[in-house]
């Protein structure tokens, strides 16, 4: 969530940064709050989403959750298929007044029938987005029944599988869809035992259990949470349809070069963005670059995010971020390179390399491209850090760098 994007919004003093994915999230998701007061929401850190739907609503459950609604009415075995919910978290909402919703998971269209005949008819499914919101007295609830574990601090849980449906699928569905995932039956059918013991000493009051929110189908929605998604979403400031035209406007991206100091010698294309930088000669063709100082550049196709250098080359797909570099070669990345730099409390950087075609999940405990330490040991490293003080202290040592290059 602490991920910068390369387009920058002005801050408090005055200065210009690049937002962060956190921050993008609290703009976007800041439009359903007067329809929720005096409940939690929960939205996904790393992904931002514009409803085409209206955002200003009613609760009338006291868990409700976003999704895609597709039609006016539930879809037949062939458009099932054919939109591919077999390979998602399905919610589904009844046709009756109340629209209680319930939820299933990566399931065709006759097993997901079966097991949503606790709705009875149903009205419109759709494709959940995992974002949530919960009353009050539900969240006390939960609070109240796993006291013992939150108090100890063990155990783990996520919404999908462990609360929501086991609220609002029968035991022996339940159990099914557990076991696809590899949970054992036995440990399946308590947690339902329980669950449903939780349910049924709730007061619900005059509100239904668990319903849905929908975004609309021509909701455009940004995930930033993989390297591809990154890249991809990112580069989309420079498309021309709509889903561009939606993403420059909610970033207030107003024009091609915002905030910058662009050098006559420097050849850029009509297709770049470039947000609060600095850049004295060079070229820059098909790309995104925000906080960036540099005397010359070559960048072609790339991402270029908070660095300062004597000379930057970046070509196609290579993404750069919080480089700080005073050597005359400069930063010089390849195709489909990613460099990155971790800075600690004390100063100290380490450079980070990777590629487009490795996946970080996947070589999580691997040394990939000449680094020292695998991912995960630099997560564990920097972990507990105070990332104030290490965002000073990288503004601090930008600063210095860059000033040594002369006026821009």
């Amino acid at each position: 969530p602490g991920v910068k994007l390369p387009v920058c919004h002005e801050l408090n003093d005055g200065s210009f940064a690049p937002i962060t994915v956190l921050e993008a999230v609290v703009k976007q998701t800041g439009v359903y709050a007067l329809s929720r007061k005096g409940r939690l929401s929960v939205f996904w850190g790393d992904q931002i989403f514009i409803p085409s739907a209206p955002f200003k609503y009613t609760p009338t459950h006291h868990a409700d959750i976003m999704c895609t609604l597709l039609g006016g009415s539930a879809p037949t075995a062939e458009e099932w298929a054919e939109k591919g919910l077999d390979k998602y978290g399905v919610i589904a909402v009844s046709s009756g007044p109340e629209k209680n919703a319930a939820q299933v998971e990566k399931v065709d269209h006759a097993t997901a029938t079966k097991m949503l005949k606790v709705l009875g008819d149903i009205g419109q499914v759709g494709p959940s987005l995992g974002s949530f919101s919960v009353s009050a007295s539900l969240l006390q609830a939960l609070c109240n029944e796993y006291k013992s574990e939150l108090t100890a601090k063990e155990g783990k849980f996520d919404t999908d599988p462990h609360f929501w449906m086991p609220l609002t699928l029968p035991e022996g569905d339940y159990i099914a869809l557990m076991n696809q995932k590899g949970v054992d039956g036995a440990v399946s059918k308590v947690h339902h035992e329980r669950m449903s013991k939780m349910k049924s000493g709730f007061d619900m009051g005059s509100m239904g259990l668990f319903g849905a929110v929908d975004v609309g189908q021509d909701a455009c929605w940004w995930d930033y949470g993989l390297l591809k998604l990154y890249s991809e979403n990112n580069l989309k400031f420079l498309d021309n349809d709509l889903n561009s035209d939606l993403l420059r406007e909610f970033f207030a991206v107003t024009s091609k070069h915002m905030n910058s100091t662009i050098g006559e010698s420097t050849k850029v294309d009509d297709a770049s963005l470039i947000s609060s930088s600095k850049i004295k000669s060079g070229s820059i063709s098909n790309s995104v670059i925000a906080g960036v100082e540099a005397v010359d550049v070559n960048i072609d196709g790339a991402i270029v995010v908070n660095c300062t250098a004597k000379k930057i080359v970046a070509a196609k797909n290579s993404i750069l971020y919080n480089l700080i570099d005073d050597s005359e070669e400069g930063i010089v990345a390849g195709e489909g390179d990613v460099i990155v730099s971790v800075t600690e409390e004390n100063g100290d950087m380490m450079e980070l390399r990777s590629k487009h075609s490795i996946c970080g999940g996947k070589a999580w405990k691997e040394k990939v491209e000449g680094n020292e330490m695998t991912f995960e040991e630099v997560m564990v490293k920097n972990f507990g850090s105070n990332v104030s003080v290490i965002e000073e202290k990288r503004k601090e040592l930008f600063k210095k760098t860059s000033s040594s290059f002369g006026d821009f």
